[in-house]
C-alpha cells in the first residue's frame, strides 16, 4: 500500500514549482520521499512466489514477447519476471528516482539487455496498438484507477494478450468503520472481489484467475522490511516533519493491518483480452 500512498500523497503536488535556483519545498519533499522508498526491495505488499503464482496462469509467451510493468518502482517484482519469462519488459514508473535503481537492478541480474526502465505516467503510456503480449502492475493501478486502467490500457494488448494485476480490495461485504474510513479515504475505489471480477468482465476481459495475496507478503516482504529503514531514516532527518509524518503513516497502515487484516488486503487478478 505504501507505493499506493507515495502517489496519492503526491497527487496534488506541482513538481514543476521553481521560483529560483534554490529547490522548493515541494520538491524537497518529493525527494526526501522517494529516498524512503527507494531503500526498501518493494514499494507494496507481495512476494517473488506470489509474482511466480500469478504468471502461471498465462501462457504463450515467448522470447518474442513484449511484456510491461506498470508503475515498476525500483523493479523488485519486474526482476522476477525477468527471470522467469524471455520476451522483452518495459517498466514504467512516475519517478525518476526508481527507475534509477530498476536499471541497476536489471544489471545485477544482467538482464539490461531486454528489461529497460522508462519514466512516464500510466496515463499515458509510450506503446502502439496491440503491441503488448502482457500487461503486469502490481499494486500500482490505484493511482490511475482499476476501471480506468482496465479500460484504457486494453488497447495496447494483443488480441489474446493477458493483463495482470494486484489490487486492494475487501473480503467481507461489512467491516469496522475505522478501516473502512481509513480505505474510502485512500482509496475510493476498494471493492470487493467479485465486484472487481465483473469489472473485468465488463472491460472486455476473461476472467482467468484471482487469489488473495498471503500474509506474509504484507509481514514478510513489506512491513518488516522497513522497520530498520524507519529507524536509520529517522536518524538521518531528526526534526524534519516530512520524515516523521512519512514514518509515523507508515506505522499507522502497519497497526491497521495488523488489526483488520481479515477484512482486506490485494488480490491478483488476472484476465485475457477478448
Amino acid at each position: 500500500m505504501a507505493k499506493n500512498r507515495l502517489y496519492h500523497d503526491f497527487n496534488n503536488i506541482n513538481l514543476n514549482i521553481m521560483s529560483n535556483e534554490n529547490k522548493s519545498i515541494h520538491e524537497f519533499e518529493f525527494e526526501l520521499i522517494c529516498e524512503y522508498f527507494s531503500g526498501i526491495e518493494r514499494q507494496g505488499p507481495g512476494s517473488p512466489e506470489v509474482t511466480i503464482k500469478a504468471l502461471s496462469f498465462i501462457d504463450n509467451l515467448t522470447n518474442e514477447s513484449h511484456i510491461a510493468d506498470i508503475g515498476c518502482g525500483t523493479g523488485g517484482q519486474t526482476m522476477v519476471l525477468a527471470e522467469h519469462t524471455q520476451g522483452d519488459i518495459t517498466g514504467i514508473d512516475l519517478f525518476p528516482a526508481f527507475i534509477d535503481l530498476f536499471h541497476v537492478n536489471a544489471c545485477k541480474l544482467n538482464v539490461q539487455n531486454r528489461v529497460k526502465g522508462i519514466v512516464g505516467s500510466m496515463d499515458n503510456l509510450p506503446f502502439q496498438s496491440e503491441e503488448l503480449d502482457l500487461i503486469w502492475s502490481e499494486g500500482a493501478i490505484y493511482n490511475i484507477g482499476f476501471e480506468r486502467g482496465l479500460n484504457e490500457w486494453k488497447k495496447f494488448l494483443k488480441k489474446g494478450g493477458y493483463i495482470a494485476i494486484s489490487e486492494a480490495s475487501w473480503f467481507t461485504e461489512e467491516r469496522p468503520a475505522e478501516i473502512n474510513t481509513f480505505w474510502k479515504d485512500a482509496y475510493p475505489e476498494i471493492d470487493t472481489i467479485p465486484n472487481k471480477v465483473i469489472q473485468m468482465q465488463k472491460a472486455g476481459y476473461i476472467p482467468v484467475a484471482n487469489f488473495i495475496l498471503p500474509e506474509n507478503c504484507w509481514t514478510e516482504h513489506f512491513y518488516k522490511p522497513q522497520v530498520e529503514a524507519q529507524e536509520v531514516f529517522l536518524r538521518k532527518y531528526k526534526g524534519n516533519q516530512v520524515a516523521e509524518e512519512l514514518i509515523a503513516n507508515q506505522r499507522h497502515e502497519a497497526l491497521l493491518y495488523s488489526k483488520y487484516k481479515m477484512y482486506y488486503g490485494y488480490v491478483f487478478y488476472i484476465g485475457k483480452k477478448l
